[in-house]
Formats: structure tokens, sequence, C-alpha cells
């Protein structure tokens, strides 16, 4: 539990526009005795769409979380019944499960930053469907589930990945996480747990111009003669690779690189965008809205 003087609430709206909303919302948070520590607001004129991020000190408010909820949802309705909104603890820690494969590199800064204390959220568990990466996992003192799925070759492969994916999702379901983090997850989600983890499961992978799918995206940018690789960090929906974005860098290369260089520099970027993706969802500094996002860094 963090102390009394660094909890905060956290309250997020979006809706469509119109006058009077801030004053509505800033008039709710005075009467309750909010001490405002952090205000952003965002309209998007060509959708008629407003959105607001507001922080306020805990200790100022006198009553709790749930109280401040029920007394704001009044006023939330008042914005019509398109309106999205919560209101969020920061004493409540969050929860978050890495899905991974057999590449180390997010795994390893992820623990690392969560180890630290950098990443406001409880690592509850690893599921990757190999095995190479339980050791690490668990050195941290964290659960890791082994989750086998079928290869190419199997005897009824569509079957059996339905029944591996069934295992993820009821691993998952146990600890009810904020965030499922797909850190170089190799595997596609299928339609059934994209709609279930709607806003929750962030993926990571690497992007570049022009793009390049498929195996060796590296050998195939270098035979190119890219100079931008770089990273983009989104929600996972059944559109492949193209959910709401949440944060994308990039870093520059030149003929002088090898693939080995680009692999290196792609692998440093995927950890940072990931790991700036994570911290923005935790934060609830991300709001969805269609297949954008507005981030109130």
């Amino acid at each position: 539990m963090e102390p009394a003087a660094d909890r905060r609430y956290i309250l997020t709206l979006s809706c469509p526009d119109r006058t009077g909303i801030v004053a509505r919302i800033s008039g709710f948070l005075a009467e309750a005795g909010a001490w405002i520590l952090e205000a952003a607001y965002h309209a998007e004129p060509e959708e008629n769409w407003f959105f607001t991020r507001q922080v306020v000190r805990a200790s100022s408010v006198p009553f709790n979380v749930d109280e401040l909820r029920a007394r704001f949802a009044p006023v939330a309705a008042e914005f019509g019944p398109d309106v999205t909104w919560q209101v969020t603890d920061t004493g409540a820690v969050k929860r978050a499960v890495l899905l991974v494969t057999k590449e180390p590199h997010c795994l390893h800064d992820l623990l690392g930053r969560v180890s630290a204390g950098e990443l406001p959220v409880r690592l509850e568990a690893v599921i990757g469907n190999h095995p190479e990466l339980a050791e690490i996992v668990r050195a941290h003192g964290v659960a890791f589930h082994h989750v086998p799925f079928p290869g190419a070759g199997t005897r009824d492969r569509e079957a059996a990945r339905a029944d591996a994916f069934e295992q993820v999702r009821e691993l998952v379901r146990v600890h009810d996480p904020h965030a499922i983090v797909l850190a170089r997850f190799m595997q596609i989600l299928p339609a059934q747990l994209c709609a279930g983890w709607a806003g929750r499961a962030i993926n990571i992978h690497h992007s570049f111009l022009p793009s390049f799918a498929g195996a060796r995206p590296y050998h195939q940018a270098h035979a190119r003669g890219v100079k931008l690789i770089g990273a983009t960090c989104h929600y996972v929906t059944p559109d492949l690779d193209a959910g709401p974005i949440i944060e994308q860098d990039v870093i520059r290369v030149d003929h002088g690189d090898t693939v080995g260089d680009m692999v290196r520099r792609g692998r440093d970027i995927e950890r940072l965008v990931l790991a700036r993706g994570l911290r923005w969802h935790l934060e609830d500094r991300v709001l969805v809205h269609g297949n954008k996002t507005v981030v109130f860094r």
C-alpha cells in the first residue's frame, strides 16, 4: 500500500462534446473537497468527442473511492448515454499477466522494472507456450505456467490450439488482471479472447516502412536498405496488429548495420515502447475511442 500522502483518485471520462462539461466536473470535485493535482482535456472537433483525465489527492476527499464513484455516477449520466467513465484508486495495486514464447528481451525488461518498483503493478503470472523462460520467471518469485501449443504437423491442430487457448484463458481468468501483456507471444489470439480481453490485452511488435510481414522481418528490412526501425505498442483486436495504438518509437539504422545490429536495436526499442505503453495503461492515461486512443502523458 502506498503512503497516504501519495495516494490518488483518477477520474477519466469521454463523451459527446458540448459546453459546460469541464465546469460541471470541476464543480463536482470542488464540492467534494477534492484537491486536483492533474487535469487534462482533449476534444476531437471532427467527431465532436470530449476526453478528460483528472487526478485528485485521495486524502482531500472525506469519503472513500466507492462513495466518490456513487456520487459521480449521476453527474456522468448528465453527459448522455454514450458516456464512458471510471474512477480508480492508486492505493489498489493493479495486476498483470504476461504471455511469452521464447524471445526473452521484453520479459527480462518487465521483470526488472517490476522488481525495481518502476511499474505500478503486481505481476501475478507468466504463461508461456514454451518452457525455456520458466527459470528466469521463477527466479523473480513469479509463477510460470507452461501451456504447449500444437506444431504445424499436429493432427487435429485447430482443436488442439483451441484447447490450449482455453487453458490460457482459464489461467488468466483466475487472476482477473488489469493488463494481459503479449511480451513477444508468437500466437494469434482467437477472436473470442480478443473480445473478452478488450481494452486489457496489450501487444508489442516491430514497425517498418515499408512493412515486412511474415518470417525474418529484420532480414527483409536489411535487404531493402531500411533507414528507420521501430516498434508499436497497441491493444489487441481480432484485426492482426491493427488495434488502437498506445505508443510508437523509432531508431535510425544505416547501410553499415548488419542484420544482427538491427535485431539488437529493434529489441531495444521494443523494450522501451512496451514499458511506456504498459505504464500509461496502468496509470489510466489511455482513453480508447473506436480504433484511436487519446494518451494523456
